[in-house]
């Protein structure tokens, strides 16, 4: 069999778990990564996660397939010194964002390249934290397909249906809007969160009285900030729709509370009930 040699740039949670999953499903891929971060490349050889580091982006760029799992900006900056790729060489950029990473594509390698958004992620980061099943059962969003090659939609089909992901296709413009509402604002709401109550209440009482509802609203404010930076600077405009809609349904909260409308606020909360037939 002929070995599919995969790179990886950016050897943390996304890109370690993307490698554990890919491992269970054939022997004949051989990894190559690179970071920055000299700890997570010593980590990452060290957990079998890649086969071989390297130090610059001409090691990995003859690679069969190369994956960016770094932040969103840093997308945008590795696209444009990509070059020489050979006319099979597939890059799948796994950014919270999509519509200016797809729009800053150079346009001679926007065929290699497929726009992706795995919907899955946990607030830990580096190599130490890939899991095995971080991608299994979860959606993957690929966008703007009618601008990647043919031959790389189908490796990236395959690639994403092999380590059990769903897959959706979407329009990287529509994509950015969903994910403000679903990704995007929840967690500019969980920092909002942990930052009023570390300014009203002490240590003590944060850890005698926070349960199980308030440790879940708070789990995700342990995100990179350096990451979720990026996100919301690319997709300022939909975060900021997302946070004024959010406002409105807080105010009106808000003033149920005040005017002690009870039956209206009991309404009001049974509608968000409704969340759940959806999930569940």
């Amino acid at each position: 069999m002929t070995t599919t040699k995969i790179g990886i740039i950016g050897l943390g949670l996304m890109g370690g778990s993307l490698s554990i999953a890919l491992q269970q499903t054939s022997k004949d891929f051989y990894f190559i990564g690179l970071d920055h971060n000299e700890k997570h490349c010593t980590q990452a050889l060290a957990l079998g996660l890649v086969d071989e580091v390297v130090l610059n982006l001409d090691e990995i760029q003859h690679c069969d397939i190369i994956f960016l799992t770094i932040p969103v900006d840093g997308i945008i900056a590795m696209s444009k010194e990509l070059n020489a790729l050979h006319e099979k060489c597939t890059v799948i950029d796994m950014g919270s964002t999509k519509e200016k990473i797809s729009q800053s594509i150079p346009s001679d390698i926007r065929a290699n390249f497929v726009t992706a958004h795995p919907m899955t992620g946990t607030e830990k980061f580096g190599p130490a934290a890939a899991v095995p099943d971080l991608y299994k059962d979860k959606v993957v969003v690929l966008c703007d397909m009618e601008k990647s090659g043919v031959y790389q939609q189908n490796v990236v089909k395959d690639l994403f249906s092999s380590i059990g992901m769903t897959l959706v296709f979407m329009d990287a413009k529509e994509h950015d809007r969903h994910a403000a509402f679903i990704s995007h604002m929840p967690h500019a709401l969980s920092y909002s969160l942990a930052n009023a109550v570390m300014k009203q209440e002490a240590a003590e009482s944060i850890i005698a009285l926070a349960g199980g509802g308030f440790k879940d609203m708070g789990r995700i404010a342990k995100s990179s900030p350096n990451m979720w930076e990026d996100i919301f600077r690319q997709n300022k405009t939909n975060v900021l729709e997302a946070i004024s809609v959010f406002q409105s349904e807080l105010k009106k909260c808000k003033k149920m509370v005040e005017n002690e409308e009870w039956n209206n606020l009991n309404n009001w909360m049974e509608e968000a009930n409704k969340l759940h037939d959806i999930l569940d």
